[in-house]
């Protein structure tokens, strides 16, 4: 069974002021984001695209534990970003060049210096990033991505650009990682099939419907299927670029076509 999402247009500074064609809308405003909206049977995760024409704030989402500590819910934000398009040169930030201390990291937060600390990485289309909770991260001018990620949204800006937004620097500071970002958790779409995420919240695969690389094993409870490319079919039902949809009990002969997926599973 098949369960297209209903998709949230969010309003953002930094959005952009025509989203591509396949969303079908124009808006007065700029957009930044489109959500998929979750569903109760799988409500753990969301995704989402994001249109970055400006840079994103400089911030850090905690991790379950940190979150639980906080007194702000059970869940944290842990995070996998896909790059769908970057402009030549496009960069995300993930982690700090070297370690540094909390008190370094806050004084740099607070006259911008942080920009200059973060690890900046040029990104091009199929590139992924998992960012666990506590990662110091911002997304540059330029880029689009999908975003799969833990279905929490606590954000503590650091550093803004001056723009007039609220910032969190003292619990910011207190959750971040201030270590650089590990590289074994940037990879890449690669052929017809591999795993972006190997995570304790949730699995990411990527599969090509139509190729000849074997289905992933995902366990026998509901996914969320998003087109990276072409449209695949599911069922009696059609999934293209720009939809999401949660499947219950997928298989591979339940899948016809010829599309690159993104496969998102919570661990349970």
């Amino acid at each position: 069974m098949i369960q297209k999402l209903r998709t949230r247009f969010v309003e953002k500074v930094w959005g952009v002021s025509r989203l591509p064609p396949l969303f079908g809308h124009s808006f007065q405003k700029p957009i930044g984001e489109v959500w998929f909206e979750p569903t109760r049977d799988l409500d753990q995760l969301l995704a989402k695209y994001i249109f970055a024409s400006e840079r994103l704030s400089v911030q850090a989402h905690p991790t379950n534990e940190q979150a639980r500590a906080l007194g702000l819910g059970t869940t944290g934000k842990s995070e996998c970003w896909v790059i769908t398009h970057a402009e030549p040169g496009a960069r995300i930030a993930a982690g700090f060049r070297e370690k540094i201390s909390a008190e370094h990291m806050q004084a740099a937060a607070l006259d911008g210096s942080i920009i200059d600390l973060l690890d900046w990485h040029e990104v091009y289309p199929g590139d992924a990033f998992y960012i666990p909770g506590g990662t110091v991260h911002a997304i540059g001018g330029g880029v689009s991505l999908i975003e799969v990620q833990q279905n929490n949204d606590i954000t503590f800006r650091l550093f803004d650009y001056g723009r007039p937004r609220e910032l969190h620097l003292d619990r910011g500071v207190e959750i971040a990682d201030t270590a650089p970002y590990p590289s074994s958790l940037r990879s890449r779409i690669d052929g017809d099939a591999g795993q972006l995420v190997d995570g304790p919240h949730f699995d990411l695969f990527y599969w090509r419907c139509g190729g000849e690389a074997p289905f992933p094993g995902l366990a026998d409870h509901p996914a969320l299927f998003i087109p990276f490319s072409g449209t695949v079919g599911i069922g009696k039902e059609d999934l293209a670029v720009g939809e999401c949809a949660v499947v219950h009990g997928p298989r591979s002969d339940m899948l016809h076509g010829d599309a690159l997926l993104l496969i998102a599973q919570p661990r349970r």
